[in-house]
């Protein structure tokens, strides 16, 4: 049995050697942690917030550049809604196969229950996917919330994109979670019958890729 995330189909998807590095051969290449900093601190306010905890302290720790992203957070429409879950982690079967992540929130109307509305939030203080309908996270965070929360009047996915202070909903439907667990399978099976890891040419992405130095 194999567990996939969405980072993992994203990276073989990406390229395949890098992939075999990072997964198979567990080898952690260092990475500049100020590349995360901001997306790490909202996420953790966020956290809190939902938690019901004094971030009085924290929110005065914050740059100029990250009080502007935490308003529009705070502000957002969806991240006001009654929180169910923060930082929840979700896991699915489909098959032979895993699926899991880590939803930063799970929100909804009213009081919950057979009626009402859900929607699973992700933070962005960089780009959202290009084709987010289709991204692997939006998928699997789909899928698994549609087992857990069986009883709804609707589920949708939210991009809360801080960085340009927008929304991008992705409702769940019939269609869709056919599509979804049909990809997923699809992809997680290649994967696994891969022998040879052989990588994407990609000047752009190698030249970022902090496996570069290693992987030639």
């Amino acid at each position: 049995m194999k567990n996939f995330s969405p980072n993992m189909l994203k990276t073989f998807e990406n390229c395949p050697v890098k992939y075999n590095l990072k997964f198979n051969e567990k080898i952690v290449v260092p990475q500049n942690p100020s590349l995360f900093e901001k997306g790490k601190k909202i996420h953790a306010l966020a956290n809190y917030y939902h938690r019901g905890a004094d971030i009085t302290k924290l929110e005065t720790a914050l740059t100029d550049d990250e009080k502007i992203v935490w308003e529009r957070l705070k502000n957002n429409e969806y991240f006001s809604k009654k929180c169910l879950h923060s930082e929840y982690p979700i896991t699915a079967r489909l098959d032979d196969i895993w699926i899991f992540g880590r939803l930063d929130a799970i929100v909804c109307d009213g009081t919950g229950g057979s009626n009402a509305s859900y929607w699973i939030l992700d933070y962005k203080t960089g780009a959202i996917p290009k084709n987010p309908e289709k991204d692997f996270q939006t998928m699997i965070y789909l899928l698994c919330a549609d087992m857990i929360l069986p009883d709804r009047n609707s589920l949708s996915f939210v991009y809360i994109d801080l960085k340009n202070n927008e929304n991008k909903v992705i409702e769940f439907t019939t269609d869709l979670k056919d599509f979804y667990e049909k990809t997923l399978k699809e992809q997680c099976r290649v994967i696994l019958d891969t022998k040879d890891f052989e990588g994407k040419e990609n000047k752009l992405h190698c030249k970022l890729c902090e496996y570069n130095k290693i992987c030639r």
